[in-house]
């Protein structure tokens, strides 16, 4: 008994759905980099132009906004090293968070963009939103585990990260 494969068969609709999927699936993490990047550069334009952020004290300040935070904070230590210079800090939270948002958008080192946005997002965790009960109230802990899987992955595509791998791949004679 022979066995042989039907070759005259008509599936061009599953091939074509399975394409779909896979286009799909190739680019499901690009929604989340532009969420991100877009969110990151705007908070960190926002707190550069923003006149009561970049102060010691006074209302809307950065300084005002750690020490009210501090007492109910789950790394108070972090809160103590940040108010010994709180307008630094507050500028370096600032242009890390717009670094990120850039890296993130243009998918440059894209797992380190990611890194950078999870520690930030970690930080103000553990020290500003940490009291918010219930905690899913809180966006830092969200936005830590939505920087997770952009870790992970990359920006694998429509990335400067994955146009420089192309070119070096040409460069190279193939993949390494």
């Amino acid at each position: 008994m022979t066995h042989s494969i039907r070759t005259d068969t008509d599936a061009h609709w599953l091939s074509s759905s399975r394409d779909l999927r896979d286009t799909a699936a190739q680019y499901a993490l690009l929604p989340l980099r532009i969420f991100l990047g877009v969110t990151f550069i705007y908070a960190g334009l926002n707190k550069l132009t923003d006149s009561a952020f970049l102060k010691a004290a006074g209302t809307g300040s950065i300084g005002d906004t750690m020490r009210a935070a501090r007492d109910s904070a789950a790394v108070p230590a972090l809160i103590d090293l940040a108010l010994k210079s709180p307008v630094g800090f507050g500028c370096a939270i600032a242009l890390g968070e717009v670094a990120v948002g850039i890296g993130t958008l243009l998918g440059l080192f894209g797992r380190l963009a990611a890194l950078g946005g999870a520690l930030i997002s970690l930080s103000l965790w553990l020290t500003v939103s940490w009291a918010t009960t219930p905690y899913y109230y809180g966006n830092d802990l969200a936005y830590l585990m939505a920087w997770l899987p952009l870790i992970l992955a990359g920006a694998p595509y429509l990335s400067l990260d994955a146009a420089w791998r192309t070119r070096r791949r040409r460069r190279s004679g193939g993949y390494r």
